[in-house]
């Protein structure tokens, strides 16, 4: 085996992240033959695949390059941390973390509130990955999670700890007549399953409305449907609640009619960095006060 470039590690890291050589390109602010080029490099210095295509014609990395690219993560934060204790403002805050959460937690409830947590650590950059599916913490895909469920997965290098319960009520658009006559917006059949869609397919049973004819894959994309006046569902009080296009149905005040607990996610290895613990200090207090201004 040859001695290898380190930086080539860092092809592999983004393609890992991205999983395609596009997306890989667009992080490391190269070209797609640049990628390549270096990514065959590593596997010829290595004699190892690294790199698989899939059928949608994305990447995945084989289970040497998984081994090869969590030893390269740690390298990369170690890297993070060297730099910090060599720099004259060390007590500064800095480095990239990915933070992964559903779209209607990332759009309506962190990102309007990021401006503080910024301002406070100009030298810190923060990724928010707004998608319904896992990321995967163990592999590096993200540094932080925050998912309506506990973690059934990632063992003891994965650290969860419930940081709020987000309550949910019944919301419809004030604009549009009478609200208890709309018919229920509720999640696609692959989404049938989380417990905001069951207690809408039980609460319909019998109601004069029944269902709305649009289906949808995600709460923010029901949040959009419900203000634009195509049904009543329930969204998160912390979201609906100062919005004033809509109008809640129920009166079961702050605990709503239904309640999820919300968890967040760190890998074992990475939770006590600065910049990591700093941004998931930001999303529990978020969480716990959605309502306060000043974060």
């Amino acid at each position: 085996m040859q001695n290898i470039d380190w930086n080539d590690l860092r092809f592999l890291l983004a393609v890992q992240r991205g999983r395609t050589l596009t997306d890989a390109a667009r992080r490391l602010g190269v070209d797609l033959t640049t990628v390549s080029r270096r990514l065959a490099r590593l596997q010829d210095r290595l004699g190892r695949r690294l790199v698989d295509r899939t059928g949608d014609g994305g990447l995945t990395l084989t289970e040497a390059g998984e081994a090869v690219a969590r030893q390269a993560a740690l390298m990369e934060r170690l890297a993070g941390l060297i730099d910090g204790s060599t720099d004259p403002d060390a007590d500064r805050i800095a480095g990239t973390v990915r933070l992964t959460t559903v779209p209607i937690i990332a759009n309506r409830i962190l990102i309007p509130k990021l401006a503080g947590l910024l301002h406070r650590h100009p030298a810190l950059q923060v990724e928010i990955l707004p998608d319904s599916r896992d990321y995967s913490l163990t592999r590096h895909e993200a540094d932080l999670a925050l998912r309506l469920s506990r973690p059934k997965t990632g063992g003891t290098m994965v650290k969860a700890s419930k940081v709020a319960t987000l309550a949910y009520g019944v919301y419809a658009a004030a604009a549009y007549g009478e609200p208890d006559t709309l018919g229920w917006l509720t999640y696609d059949e692959a989404m049938a399953h989380v417990p905001q869609a069951r207690w809408i397919a039980r609460s319909q049973r019998g109601e004069h409305g029944g269902f709305s004819s649009l289906r949808v894959r995600d709460g923010d994309t029901l949040f959009q449907a419900v203000v634009a006046g195509l049904g009543k569902s329930l969204l998160p009080l912390a979201v609906a609640d100062s919005d004033a296009r809509l109008v809640r149905l129920d009166d079961t005040g702050d605990a709503g009619v239904l309640g999820r607990d919300a968890w967040l996610l760190g890998h074992a290895d990475l939770l006590d960095q600065p910049p990591v613990r700093a941004v998931a200090d930001w999303v529990t207090a978020v969480m716990r006060h959605p309502a306060k201004t000043d974060f």
